[in-house]
């Protein structure tokens, strides 16, 4: 029996979404602010060794009936249950999925329970980083159990690819920069809507880049941490296409504007179709685990 993850920032926004992707785009994101992407072909391996590892591990199949949660660290350990390899090597390698190439299909089908702990050592030096460094480091061990227990090689690449560049629409932005001592009120998040605090364009950026199956780079210019809300039709995600619901499901509503119109004129920004080079992840290697 998995326990539930810990409650932060993140993880507190993230129960409050419809979808998996919602989740782990702001996982992403967390991670994302810090590190900077790295151009050219080199292998990620080599970037550090050795690496840490975690002190015992444990990957089986998945045969649970219960719903999936993860993958997400909690004080000594990793813990993620009924996840693709893909979603877990996008959080080692601190990349949004959409950036992983040359994986068998088995890792985007194919689930996994996988519990892990970190020695008592480890832990310990953990909780005393900032939070920043503290995820670095917990990257560099989930990378490690991925090498040892998967044979999984990587490397950087550079690819041109296409994108949509999120900038300002004519008449500029229309939120405001988050004022540190504001406490707004706990917004719904949910189908047609979402409400972000206190986050930067890169928090923005994330949640679409997952929910339109393409990436979106800022092209903003903004810099700073803001407070905004956007909401369109219930019944259409991002793309416009119709949402799913199961046949108990209530009718969601289907007024309001798309998602494209909502961005323009709720926040004064707009999409732009382009091309732009992505920094990748190729896998090189990887093969199916031994269950322990």
């Amino acid at each position: 029996m998995f326990p539930k993850p810990l409650s932060a920032t993140w993880a507190a926004i993230a129960t409050a979404l419809d979808n998996q992707l919602w989740r782990f785009a702001l996982l992403v994101a967390a991670l994302v602010l810090a590190s900077a992407p790295q151009g050219g072909a080199q292998s990620v391996q080599a970037a550090r060794a050795p690496l840490p590892s975690f002190e015992v591990a444990t990957i089986k199949k998945s045969r649970s009936d219960e719903s999936p949660w993860g993958p997400g660290f909690q004080p000594g350990r990793f813990m993620g249950r009924d996840q693709t390899i893909n979603l877990v090597i996008a959080l080692a390698y601190n990349v949004y999925p959409l950036r992983i190439f040359g994986a068998p299909g088995w890792v985007n089908s194919e689930r996994y329970d996988i519990q892990a702990k970190e020695s008592d050592t480890t832990a310990e030096e953990l909780r005393k980083l900032p939070p920043a460094k503290a995820m670095e480091e917990q990257s560099l061990l989930l990378q490690s159990l991925l090498a040892e227990r998967f044979g999984l090689k990587v490397s950087h690449q550079t690819k041109e690819l296409p994108v949509y560049a999120l900038v300002v629409a004519k008449g500029g932005p229309k939120f405001q920069e988050a004022k540190p001592d504001y406490k707004g009120p706990d917004l719904p998040w949910g189908p047609g809507q979402f409400t972000l605090r206190n986050s930067p364009m890169a928090t923005l950026v994330a949640i679409m880049s997952n929910q339109m199956h393409r990436m979106v780079v800022d092209q903003t210019g903004l810099k700073g941490n803001y407070d905004l809300t956007v909401q369109w039709r219930k019944d259409q995600n991002m793309l416009g296409m119709p949402r799913a619901s199961g046949p108990d499901a209530a009718p969601l509503d289907s007024s309001g504007p798309s998602f494209s119109t909502a961005l323009q004129e709720q926040l004064g920004l707009k999409l732009e179709s382009t091309k732009a080079p992505v920094d990748v992840i190729v896998i090189d290697h990887i093969e199916k685990p031994s269950e322990n």
